[in-house]
């Protein structure tokens, strides 16, 4: 028998696959049914920023003194009508905890390092949650701020939130920076416990019978899968905490395949919607079946085998690559 145990931000883990942030986590009934099929977590949908000043802030005047959390937003969250959205998360988190033995990991979705939110986090801690994610969800389309000034963003909300939290942390963050390994490098000293490698923000299309934008596809695909892969392995054993890996995992050898570029968790969401949930199963069996016949018996001993850890610049690594592929020598 094999061993798929594994730590992630401190945690312990039964298997490194762990149920992302989506719908099928947004309620009670969703975890538990995921909670059947043995994930090593689950992430909760996550809570907007958004949701959690407009529940708190005293006055509508002051919503708009918070430079980087977008106005029109509360145009939106105005229209709701249902019992409010923070108290629901916290109730969700605690039934969560009572109702599954899985590891519950709260998500937030974040464009500030506003005082107002940021101090909600005890909250969640409080609530029983595991530990946090946190979905740092900023586009760098801001013409007046410098790409100094967007990196700062997230330097200030790991910092903030690590300052007030007991519970472990994580970074989901995206690939839109000028010098992604330096940048993935700095962040994962501020303290925080992990790094998710990467978001998917929102993409739109355009419907030319129509003539209107409408939303691109909300799944991801398997060719996605790469983008992760090339730096989940560029990074691994060249940042201060954990890595996850995220988008474009779809079958038992994508999954395989991140574990093998050094990540210590792997998450998983289109491939559940467009398969089931029992595809957990599928995923979790093709794994032990890949270490029995490679005869591993535990994550440790194949994880970050073909990272890129022992070139002392990936650049140079990925130059190289690239060479003996266009000249077609191997």
């Amino acid at each position: 028998m094999v061993n798929t145990k594994v730590k992630y931000l401190g945690l312990e883990l039964d298997n490194p696959l762990i149920v992302g942030s989506c719908g099928i986590t947004e309620k009670i009934q969703g975890v538990e049914e995921l909670a059947k099929y043995n994930p090593g977590a689950i992430v909760l949908k996550s809570l907007f920023e958004e949701e959690i000043i407009r529940e708190i802030q005293e006055s509508v005047q002051k919503m708009y003194q918070t430079q980087s959390v977008y106005p029109e937003i509360f145009d939106f969250f105005d229209t709701i009508q249902d019992e409010d959205s923070v108290s629901k998360y916290l109730f969700l988190i605690e039934e969560a905890k009572k109702k599954v033995k899985t590891p519950i990991i709260a998500s937030i979705n974040c464009v500030s390092a506003s005082d107002e939110w940021v101090s909600f986090t005890e909250r969640i801690q409080d609530a029983g949650a595991d530990a946090i994610e946190l979905n740092a969800f900023i586009l760098p389309t801001n013409l007046s701020n410098s790409g100094k000034e967007n990196e700062q963003i997230y330097f200030d909300i790991a910092n903030k939130v690590k300052k007030i939290s007991k519970i472990p942390v994580a970074m989901k963050v995206s690939f839109y920076f000028s010098n992604l390994a330096l940048f993935l490098s700095q962040l994962s000293k501020t303290g925080i416990d992990g790094l998710v490698l990467f978001n998917r923000f929102f993409s739109q299309d355009i419907d030319l019978d129509r003539m209107i934008l409408t939303p691109a596809s909300l799944y991801s695909h398997q060719d996605d899968l790469y983008k992760s892969l090339n730096w989940v392995a560029i990074m691994a054993n060249r940042v201060s905490c954990d890595l996850a890996a995220s988008t474009g995992v779809h079958t038992p050898e994508d999954f395989i395949k991140q574990l093998l570029a050094g990540a210590n968790a792997v998450q998983v969401v289109s491939a559940l919607y467009k398969n089931g949930m029992d595809h957990i199963e599928t995923i979790l069996k093709g794994l032990e079946e890949w270490m029995n016949h490679n005869e591993y018996e535990t994550i440790d001993e194949f994880r970050g085998k073909l990272s890129q850890a022992q070139s002392l610049n990936p650049a140079a690594y990925e130059r190289v690559q690239f060479m003996k592929h266009f000249s077609g020598k191997s």
